[in-house]
């Protein structure tokens, strides 16, 4: 549009400036439209906004919009969101997932409705994330157990290859351990031959989200929003071996110093190795329903208890459902004689 605008305001000896508008399918009076000044205090806002986006820029517009009214500016969200698409700045947030699968490769169905992990190394779950360096971008490859979240094997690559997810799986698997199941979403490099055929030779099965279900897969989402905040987004890697270094250095601390509160404020490596003893499945909310209608308890917190619940009667501190079905009834008979009660008084 600028440049038909520019074509219409330079001379031209054969036609009139309202031919050259008619021709080029512009509007006459935008040509004459001076662009205004920004005002000064307009200039001001911009400043805090740059500010606050430049200390916390996982905030969107609608948080700066209020921390810029706790600095005593008189602003809404409208001007705001107008103002930061003019400075072209945009919050850090989690975009579409990127996995692209194969058609011609074959795909797993989801076994971890009918088969949930009760102790670590029952299923581990494997993704790939890309992130931003200096000079491009990185990926990186990581395994991680579902009951304890240690992080098992993770391995930094500048190419979406399956190789990358081999080396992951050979450094997990040389820790000693081999889960029963792994969980991955359909990417091509979980569908290939190559990553198929190793996890057959380890005689582990293999488990693929639905289509679109990101939330199949969520112990190793999580994990990615929690190493890009705890450390990605607050540093800038020169290169690949900056990356690699300080990526190490970060998920060793994960798995040995920081305290998850999905996992009772254990650290992984504790519930990993039996230390401590607190479980708890991140994603069961609606199967620990049909699991107990089935007569089989899921895994929800084992504290401070002698074993894991490695069988379906074992020690949990699941209620099962006839007690609860026998409090539900006691409750809801103490609700009806209230009800009796009230509509006696006001007889």
């Amino acid at each position: 549009m600028k440049e038909r605008q520019e074509l219409v305001k330079s001379g031209h000896q054969d036609l009139s400036k309202r031919s050259r508008a008619k021709l080029l399918d512009v509007n006459l009076s935008s040509c004459y439209v001076k662009p205004k000044s920004i005002a000064d205090d307009t200039v001001t806002i911009m400043n805090e906004i740059r500010e606050i986006y430049a200390m916390r820029p996982f905030q969107g517009y609608r948080r700066i919009t209020w921390d810029l009214k706790d600095l005593g500016y008189p602003i809404n969200r409208k001007k705001v969101y107008r103002l930061m698409k003019l400075m072209g700045l945009e919050a850090v947030y989690p975009k579409k997932n990127l996995s692209k699968r194969n058609h011609e490769h074959k795909v797993f169905p989801y076994l971890l409705k009918d088969h949930p992990p009760l102790k670590p190394h029952d299923v581990w779950c494997v993704d790939i994330t890309y992130i931003k360096i200096a000079t491009g971008f990185i990926y990186l490859t990581a395994l991680i157990d579902v009951v304890s979240r240690h992080v098992m094997g993770w391995h930094i690559s500048t190419s979406l290859d399956t190789e990358s997810c081999l080396r992951a799986l050979e450094m997990a698997i040389t820790k000693g351990y081999k889960p029963k199941i792994i969980n991955s979403d359909q990417g091509c490099q979980f569908t290939s031959q190559e990553w198929i055929y190793q996890l057959t030779l380890l005689g582990v099965r293999i488990s693929m989200d639905g289509k679109g279900r990101a939330l199949d897969n969520i112990p190793i989402e999580r994990f990615w929003r929690t190493v890009k905040y705890e450390e990605v987004y607050l540093k800038t890697y020169e290169n690949v071996k900056e990356a690699k270094a300080s990526l190490g250095a970060y998920i060793h601390w994960y798995n040995h110093s920081r305290r998850h509160s999905g996992i009772n404020h254990h650290r992984p490596h504790e519930v990993m190795t039996g230390k401590a003893e607190a479980t708890q499945w991140a994603f069961m909310p609606k199967l620990v329903g049909s699991l107990e209608s089935k007569g089989t308890q899921a895994c929800r917190y084992v504290d401070k208890s002698s074993t894991y619940p490695r069988d379906p009667q074992g020690p949990t501190t699941t209620t099962s459902s006839s007690l609860l079905k026998t409090e539900i009834k006691q409750q809801q008979k103490k609700v009806k004689q209230a009800m009796n009660l009230s509509s006696k008084i006001a007889a």
